[in-house]
């Protein structure tokens, strides 16, 4: 693997990151066997494209990313905000004012090599820097979900059939303290 880069966005980067919001959320619907849900697709990529507009207007205030690129190329991105409705919701409001880390994206053809527990590292080191003691952190993709139970492992809130027969939510809080940190990188 070459050198991966970790640091946060620059408005030049926008273009690329939007492209890159859907290359990656294309791929994930593909995956998870989701291709005929359009308008989902199509509301996931608006929302990334919201949050990341959002940490460029107010500094990274009310949403924080991080990029990590290869030869100057876009290959995975973390941000971290409020508590999303959906969380804040079904969880009577327990998880209100925790932060939520999401838009954990690894490009496709640079998965599985240790991009995204570079991210999560940098963005733990983030927290530990501005105070932040605990997290959340959802998934209603199964593929994401058999990752971050492997790093997080039993979510808090699992709601079971959520998405319909089959397709689970679940969500996790963590003490930032509590999240090992994971050092294992692969080469292409």
């Amino acid at each position: 693997m070459n050198s991966i880069e970790i640091h946060r966005p620059r408005i030049e980067d926008e273009a690329e990151l939007n492209h890159f919001f859907c290359t990656v959320i294309q791929d994930t619907f593909a995956k998870e066997g989701l291709t005929s849900l359009h308008e989902d697709i199509k509301n996931e990529i608006i929302t990334k494209t919201y949050y990341l507009r959002s940490d460029f207007e107010s500094g990274g205030a009310n949403r924080y990313f991080l990029i990590a690129k290869e030869n100057q190329k876009i290959v995975g991105t973390i941000e971290y905000g409020p508590s999303s409705d959906l969380i804040n919701t079904v969880t009577d409001g327990t998880l209100k004012g925790l932060f939520e880390i999401g838009t954990v994206f690894v490009h496709p053809g640079f998965q599985r090599r240790g991009i995204g527990s570079l991210l999560l590292n940098a963005m733990l080191l983030t927290f530990l820097n501005r105070g932040i003691e605990e997290f959340c952190l959802d998934s209603g993709y199964a593929g994401s979900q058999k990752v971050w139970s492997h790093i997080l492992g039993t979510p808090d809130y699992w709601l079971k059939d959520y998405w319909g027969e089959g397709s689970d939510h679940m969500i996790w809080t963590r003490k930032v303290r509590d999240v090992p940190i994971r050092f294992s990188f692969r080469k292409s």
